[in-house]
């Protein structure tokens, strides 16, 4: 019995500490905690130093801490970005103090404002649900704010969340993270042609994600180019458990062929054609890794190496080899360097090695050559 309830123990301690938000970890909250702390504090005492608030309204309104928790604990949702923050807010205090000025059945004017703030957000792609906080509080907040009329949408509403806004520009950009949100543009090809780039031209499409999303016919706090990010880096994640995460030094050549960064192009371009390459690493004096070069490179009419270099792609020996799909296969890397700590070369990945592994690892999943099997 009592090791039922250890069990029982355990599984209860695992799911109160399971984070409700995928990808949230302890830290991750921890840092919330403390951008709420200082972003509701300052943007109180700024508003408060700013505006003075004669008129008895409050330094800071409560729709702001709901907010908060947006802009510090799920700073990437698209509810959670600067115009939702500030024009959702702003828009749904105007909302209800119309509504409160034109219905005076108490009961009917709540609902009314949270409703028509709702609409109103929406026409302006600012949803933001504090927003219908902000509504209510507009109609339900007592005699200052019937008295303030139109100016509490100006002071406190705006201010505090223009404030809070800038606040959390702040401590994103300090813990080095992006803010406002920007998904990752999608992958073009990089040979000017109508054809879509590599990766997705295989797996899913983006017409595939519209259909699931309108297949489940629910509405999903994440940005629609962020779920076709999030899956492609779980197909990838998916190839790398199967291939058994095989790391670059496995499948790297060794005996690389590299020009020095004071050579002349015509040395470099005899070296890729006298070895059919696509890529050398160049050198410098002391032997690490100062950039690459191609025949593209070398095309644009530079004479020495150094000139006409750009920046090479690298890894280290140890890291997974297909987390190296990405990079090969946006159309213009060719291979990918493998460098030691200290910044010399040990090798070089290419397509080549990319897909003799993948052919490998077919054959040996295959039902006949004794792999797994379903």
């Amino acid at each position: 019995m009592s090791s039922l309830r250890r069990s029982l123990a355990d599984k209860a301690r695992h799911h109160l500490f399971n984070p409700i938000l995928a990808g949230a970890t302890a830290r991750e909250r921890a840092l919330a905690c403390l951008g709420a702390l200082v972003g509701i504090c300052l943007a109180g005492l700024i508003s408060g130093a700013l505006a003075g608030f004669d008129l008895g309204l409050p330094l800071i309104v409560a729709p702001l801490g709901a907010s908060a928790v947006l802009l510090f604990a799920v700073p990437s949702s698209p509810l959670a970005q600067p115009w939702p923050i500030i024009g959702g807010n702003t828009i749904s205090a105007l909302v209800g103090i119309t509504v409160a000025h034109f219905v005076h059945e108490p009961a009917l004017a709540i609902g009314l404002a949270v409703a028509l703030a709702i609409g109103a957000m929406s026409l302006t792609r600012s949803l933001h649900p504090p927003g219908g906080a902000a509504a209510l509080t507009a109609v339900v907040g007592g005699p200052a704010v019937a008295a303030a009329g139109f100016s509490f949408a100006l002071v406190p509403v705006l201010l505090n969340s223009v404030l809070l806004v800038a606040l959390g520009l702040a401590f994103h950009r300090l813990r080095g993270r992006a803010y406002p949100h920007r998904p990752q543009p999608a992958a073009v090809n990089t040979h000017g042609t109508a054809d879509p780039p590599p990766l997705a031209r295989v797996g899913f499409r983006p017409e595939d994600v519209d259909a699931a999303l309108t297949a489940l016919d629910e509405t999903f706090d994440i940005d629609r180019d962020d779920v076709d990010r999030l899956l492609r880096q779980v197909e990838l994640e998916a190839l790398r458990r199967t291939t058994g995460d095989v790391p670059c030094s496995a499948v790297m050549s060794r005996d690389v062929v590299a020009v020095g960064v004071e050579a002349r192009c015509g040395e470099a371009s005899a070296l890729l054609l006298a070895h059919n390459l696509r890529t050398l690493p160049v050198l410098d004096g002391a032997g690490r890794l100062a950039g690459a070069i191609g025949l593209r490179e070398i095309a644009g009419g530079a004479d020495f190496v150094r000139d006409a270099m750009t920046a090479a792609v690298t890894a280290e020996p140890g890291d997974p080899v297909i987390g190296l799909v990405p990079a090969l296969t946006d159309g213009t890397t060719r291979a990918v360097v493998i460098v030691e700590n200290d910044g010399s070369v040990a090798g070089l990945v290419t397509q080549t090695d990319i897909l003799s592994l993948l052919a490998r690892t077919a054959v040996l999943q295959s039902p006949g050559a004794g792999g797994a099997t379903a």
